[in-house]
């Protein structure tokens, strides 16, 4: 049986540790809200991006712009896009998991692969790989739009030199509070099939553009990317408070059973020292009669 200072030492740090972990929920909470916000806000944009895209897209030909253009594929470069900071449960080990499979499955097939890696998390998983060509440490708590941009560029000019034939994006969508899913998306090259997959086909040519359509996709392809980038970001910044949340939520209840086990425990020491106590006052007034 323990001693009741050991105890109650280990009661008080479980409380202190559950203080911790109320606050850092309460924390997450808060910038949950602010994260949610944007993300839907800016998901409702990148909808109507991907349907402009995909109408002005259907007609044209798949090869006349560089970074629409198909080619056979050697190298693969997949964009890994998790949170810089942890304790939030499983979150980025999915992602993580996720982008090993795709390895696996891409060099299967003979195919060489590189990694671009945004935040912490994938840059300290895939650093021993030998497989990351660029790194972006602390980005995830003060992202702009401008480091979506950089991003989307440094791809864009590796697809453009031929040092890569198809780039894809592995990040964690935001499904619900209490859901948050791996994703993997297609990123270049840009397809009409990828981007107009929420257009119905029979929208296309529906519309009269000016200037001429050629001269509108130059313009809208490079913004196309930084809102693909930008918008994976968005969805890992609000899923990764949200699992930080239930993480720290799950961690608070588990601290609170650790509590009420040990609080029994010293609960039952005391009333066995107590016992014993009593047991030798009645022995020691038994052996004075």
């Amino acid at each position: 049986m323990p001693s009741l200072k050991d105890v109650k030492t280990k009661i008080g740090g479980v409380k202190k540790t559950a203080q911790i972990t109320k606050a850092m929920n309460m924390v997450a909470a808060a910038k949950l809200r602010g994260a949610q916000q944007k993300m839907e806000d800016f998901r409702s944009y990148a909808e109507k991006f991907n349907a402009a895209m995909g109408n002005l897209s259907s007609a044209m030909d798949s090869g006349a712009f560089p970074l629409m253009e198909k080619r056979e594929v050697k190298t693969v470069e997949i964009l890994v896009v998790t949170s810089d900071r942890g304790l939030c449960g499983s979150f980025n080990a999915h992602i993580m998991k996720m982008t090993d499979r795709l390895i696996a499955s891409l060099e299967a097939q003979g195919k060489k692969v590189s990694l671009v890696c945004v935040g912490k998390k994938s840059i300290s998983y895939f650093r021993k790989t030998g497989k990351v060509r660029q790194r972006y440490p602390d980005l995830m708590g003060t992202f702009q739009m401008f480091n979506a941009r950089a991003i989307a560029q440094e791809l864009a000019a590796n697809f453009l030199a031929g040092d890569s034939d198809e780039v894809r994006i592995v990040y964690g969508k935001f499904k619900s509070v209490a859901v948050q899913r791996p994703a993997e998306q297609m990123f270049l090259p840009i397809q009409p099939s990828e981007v107009s997959a929420a257009t119905p086909s029979a929208a296309a040519g529906s519309y009269i553009y000016e200037p001429s359509t050629e001269e509108i996709m130059e313009v809208l392809l490079p913004l196309y990317m930084n809102v693909m980038v930008y918008h994976a970001m968005l969805e890992v910044s609000a899923s990764e408070h949200a699992a930080r949340m239930s993480a720290m939520d799950n961690a608070t209840n588990a601290c609170k059973d650790i509590i009420h086990s040990l609080t029994l425990i010293y609960n039952k020491a005391r009333q066995a020292g107590i016992t014993a106590e009593l047991m030798d006052i009645v022995g020691g007034a038994e052996a004075l009669k």
